[in-house]
């Protein structure tokens, strides 16, 4: 149990010494993180969100505004879409994703403006079967002959 602070000792002077005397004892000694430098983004102003930050940063979130959010999902759709097994799962990824950006066109969020117009599914077929002809070409070895 700690003692308790004698009258007519200033505070300061008071908690110095149960300092002194606990480094006395070792008892910061071994402590987690000792001799380590300080993690990213420690600094000496206070952020009543600190705690919510950290637990981002540990879960691997990220907060994006809702433009910016959407221009990455419809950058991984179409890479999708190239990516796609056939070309109905492709026309799919780019007419889901092309809902979205003319709903955003039409009642613009918050943020940045968005920057996108929807894809032409057409050409992203085109592009798709091209892709899918290269990868089968190189797979048999008869790319350029």
């Amino acid at each position: 149990m700690t003692e308790r602070k004698p009258p007519g000792v200033p505070f300061e002077s008071w908690v110095d010494k149960q300092i002194h005397d606990a480094q006395g004892r070792g008892e910061f000694d071994r402590l987690p993180g000792a001799g380590q430098p300080l993690p990213p983004g420690t600094d000496t102003t206070y952020d009543e969100l600190w705690w919510v930050k950290r637990k981002m940063v540990r879960e691997g979130l990220a907060v994006l505004p809702p433009s910016l959010a959407l221009r990455k999902e419809a950058e991984d759709a179409l890479a999708a879409a190239y990516a796609a097994p056939s070309e109905r799962i492709a026309r799919k990824i780019i007419t889901d994703v092309n809902v979205k950006i003319r709903d955003m066109m039409f009642k613009p969020p918050p943020g940045p403006p968005l920057g996108k117009k929807p894809y032409d599914v057409e050409e992203v077929v085109r592009e798709w079967h091209q892709r899918r002809d290269r990868r089968e070409n190189r797979a048999a070895g008869t790319e350029g002959a």
